[in-house]
């Protein structure tokens, strides 16, 4: 059942079997978390907040709301939409006809548990402003429904670059067009034909003062790359994350971990990449790359990469998103390893670790439900059945008890070792 967003400045408390502690890698019983405006204020506390709405939602474990850090809500479709093919591309639309099948796409993947996400930037400024930068708008003034959207804003591209004072201009209007991240295309990458083009887009003159500008202006910048040589540049350049990297050696793989350098995982991405045609210069097919890419994952996961989960979404359809923690999970990573990747990492990703990706006191309550155990089946993720954003709640379950009312009482423990809200209590 879908309900309308409801906030409250009184205490909200969500009872379910169990919770996830992403950061010590347990699922513990019960679970019980008390929200408060936006915030988590208490995990399993021995009192309950005098007034209260209780939530109980049963067989259930709650986790910290996941993350998505490379999606494209312009094209493409929700899963199982009837209005638009799945894969449209859609790229060259107007921008309010984007803007509308953008925000389609935002609802579905939030009710899919995922409470922020980062989009891909745009091939192109349209207009007198950035769609992505105006739907973040949105979605925080609550005229749209949708995750905790992270804008990118156009692509930085060569084609629109004419040397080092050309990228920092174009570094320096991004940000004050509203960008809050940087990406840029370093090499060419897998094109729907089954092409792959991995020559070098720029001089490492050119890397570093744009890696140099935007970290300087606060804001992290992400290379959208497969090739090895493009990726050992941005990294000796400084840039923060690498998305792809489908051809990376094992010594770019060992650079990125010990520079910290992230990579976002596309792993679904890769195991979907159809057989295609011969690949440039190199002669690779599609699927060729696609086996190179599950090997890069499986060497990136034991050299210790800070992976964090990412789509490429519609290349996994919108609304099914957590696809990719089921991809991670065959290419080597543990169930839990998998929703820190779309949890804690993700947070560390985007600067926001101390506020997002744990269920913690003090942390943004950001809070999805999931039947089972996801510490033992990842598979759980994909059916999301409660979903609170921000302190607000965007999706319930129909066999939740209790009601948005408020109780008054104590904790009372039965046998069963359930906890119940008793009203009236003395």
């Amino acid at each position: 059942m879908l309900m309308r967003p409801t906030a409250t400045t009184e205490a909200i408390v969500l009872r379910a079997d169990r919770w996830a502690d992403v950061e010590t890698g347990k699922v513990d019983s019960p679970g019980v978390v008390v929200v408060v405006g936006n915030r988590i204020v208490a995990i399993n506390p021995s009192e309950p907040p005098a007034v209260a709405t209780d939530i109980d939602l049963g067989d259930v474990t709650l986790l910290p709301g996941l993350m998505d850090m490379r999606v494209d809500f312009f094209i493409g479709a929700p899963a199982g939409s009837a209005a638009l093919p799945v894969a449209m591309p859609g790229v060259d639309d107007d921008p309010v006809h984007r803007a509308h099948r953008a925000s389609v796409n935002a609802r579905k993947t939030l009710l899919a548990g995922f409470t922020t996400v980062s989009n891909v930037a745009l091939r192109a400024k349209k207009g007198d402003c950035l769609i992505d930068v105006a739907l973040a708008r949105a979605i925080d003034q609550g005229w749209a429904e949708g995750p905790r959207f992270i804008p990118a804003g156009h692509a930085i591209e060569k084609g629109g670059v004419r040397g080092v004072d050309d990228v920092r201009e174009l570094v320096r209007r991004q940000i004050s067009d509203g960008a809050e991240v940087l990406r840029i295309s370093p090499s060419g990458g897998v094109t729907p034909d089954g092409a792959c083009l991995g020559s070098r887009q720029y001089s490492d003159d050119e890397l570093d003062a744009l890696v140099d500008d935007a970290h300087r202006c606060g804001k992290r910048v992400v290379a959208d790359a497969i090739d090895d040589d493009a990726i050992e540049a941005c990294i000796l350049s400084g840039v923060d994350c690498v998305e792809h990297a489908f051809l990376v050696t094992p010594k770019t793989i060992e650079m990125m971990a010990d520079c910290g350098v992230f990579l976002v995982s596309t792993a679904g991405f890769a195991e979907a990449m159809t057989f295609g045609r011969a690949v440039s210069e190199s002669r690779r097919s599609a699927f060729e790359v696609s086996l190179a890419a599950k090997a890069m994952m499986t060497k990136a996961i034991d050299a210790g990469v800070k992976i964090a989960c990412g789509t490429d979404a519609p290349a996994i359809a919108h609304g099914e998103n957590a696809k990719e923690l089921v991809a991670l999970v065959s290419r080597g990573m543990s169930p839990m390893q998998a929703l820190s990747a779309a949890t804690l990492t993700a947070a560390e990703l985007i600067g926001a670790d101390r506020e997002l990706g744990r269920l913690a006191p003090g942390y943004l309550a950001d809070i999805v439900a999931v039947p089972g155990n996801p510490r033992y089946d990842i598979t759980t993720t994909q059916d999301v059945c409660f979903v609170m954003k921000d302190g607000r709640v965007h999706k319930m379950p129909t066999v939740a008890k209790g009601q948005f009312g408020t109780h008054s009482g104590r904790w009372a423990t039965p046998s069963s070792g359930r906890l119940r809200v008793v009203t009236n209590a003395t």
